[in-house]
């Protein structure tokens, strides 16, 4: 079996929550020996269900070893930096100033260990006027203006469903790890990072703040429609089991639209002539296109769409998703069994290398499952330590 691009490194992962964790499981699954390292009894989402092991946990947290460390207490931070001197890569996502105040932040364990990439995931960053500010991703897609262009004209600002500040600011900060490891390679010196969510997130606004600077500074929601109204169609349109997505960009998408819709003779309706004349009409535009997707199921017009290479989608349930074939095929998803939910579909990495297949996804263990092995690995602790610091409170 060939080597993970990331064997042989040792992460400690104090993520929680979405951010940190994913990064950690991004490394994981390349290879890295990633040791999640979290509070006695378990991080706090463990315990957002009943059974106490959640989804979101599960997707984000398995194919790592887990200790448990007890960062309040003397001997739980001692513990830290002795892991420290061991590892590659300590990532976590705490509040800015939470591990220093326990003089365990990156200035203490980057000096105890000079080759190590001590990352921080934030909400705003580190350093500037907004780095002591709370951040959960509702917080972040205020604060990056996602929730501003987001929703519809006249109605209230609302935000993107998925965590996607969160996960985003995870991939920045694998991003940013595996860099400074490759520096690491030349230098022979570790790193500290800083990678806010907002500044992650920022870049996803390219559209609309593309149709801000055209339009001179005015910002109106589109909903579904193009962030400039530019372009039509360009929408989410009723089928007779759902909705469909299509969007014509080009020229040539909408006279295979027309095709497809078995209306070629609309090709010389000067309400459709081009693009920018579809958008001018974009009410009826639309009503012709929602009046053939109307007709069909969501699969009929992606097939016949497809036949076309009209740009199309279903708009997927949840259980749509977790049941797709084309994900299930690429092994992007898992089927992994559960003893309480049954079989539960996990991701795999989107990260992938054509002469290495990734992994296996495996579930989370039990808070503290690899205390022995860990600690007697890593700090030659025997069972007695260990269950002595049990008992002191300490892991």
């Amino acid at each position: 079996m060939k080597q993970q691009p990331l064997t042989g490194i040792t992460v400690l992962d104090l993520g929680q929550i979405y951010n940190g964790p994913y990064c950690g499981y991004l490394l994981a699954m390349a290879g890295a020996r990633v040791i999640k390292v979290e509070p006695p009894g378990g991080e706090a989402m463990r315990g957002r269900a009943d059974p106490p092991l959640s989804y979101p946990f599960m997707m984000l947290n398995g194919n790592k070893e887990t200790v448990t460390l007890n960062l309040k207490s003397d001997a739980g931070r001692e513990m830290l930096r002795n892991l420290a001197r061991h590892a590659d890569v300590l990532l976590e996502n705490f509040a800015p100033g939470t591990l220093d105040r326990h003089g365990v932040g990156a200035d203490a364990l980057t000096a105890i260990n000079p080759r190590l990439v001590y990352a921080a995931g934030t909400g705003f960053g580190r350093t500037g006027p907004h780095r002591d500010y709370r951040a959960m991703d509702i917080t972040v897609q205020a604060m990056t203006g996602v929730m501003s262009v987001t929703g519809h004209d006249g109605e209230p600002p609302l935000k993107a469903g998925p965590a996607l500040c969160d996960i985003l600011g995870g991939v920045h900060l694998y991003a940013a790890i595996t860099t400074a490891l490759v520096r690491r390679e030349r230098t022979g010196r570790g790193a500290v990072l800083d990678v806010a969510m907002q500044d992650a997130v920022f870049p996803s606004l390219t559209s609309a703040l593309g149709a801000w600077y055209v339009s001179g500074g005015q910002s109106r929601r589109t909903g579904n429609h193009h962030h400039a109204w530019a372009v039509a169609p360009y929408n989410v349109y009723a089928a007779g089991d759902g909705h469909v997505a299509i969007i014509c960009v080009r020229e040539r998408h909408w006279l295979a639209l027309l095709d497809a819709m078995g209306k070629p003779e609309l090709a010389d309706d000067p309400r459709f002539t081009d693009r920018a004349t579809r958008a001018l009409n974009m009410v009826a535009t639309d009503a012709v296109v929602e009046a053939w997707t109307s007709t069909l199921s969501r699969v009929d017009v992606f097939e016949v769409c497809q036949q076309h290479q009209v740009p199309c989608a279903p708009v997927q349930s949840l259980a749509d998703v977790l049941n797709d074939p084309h994900l299930l095929e690429r092994g992007a998803l898992a089927k992994v069994a559960h003893e309480h939910y049954g079989e539960v579909a996990l991701p795999s990495t989107p990260l992938r290398f054509k002469d290495v297949d990734p992994p296996a996804v495996s579930l989370p263990r039990n808070a503290g499952a690899d205390n022995l092995q860990v600690y007697g690995e890593l700090l030659g602790l025997s069972a007695d330590d260990v269950a002595s610091l049990v008992d002191a409170g300490a892991i």
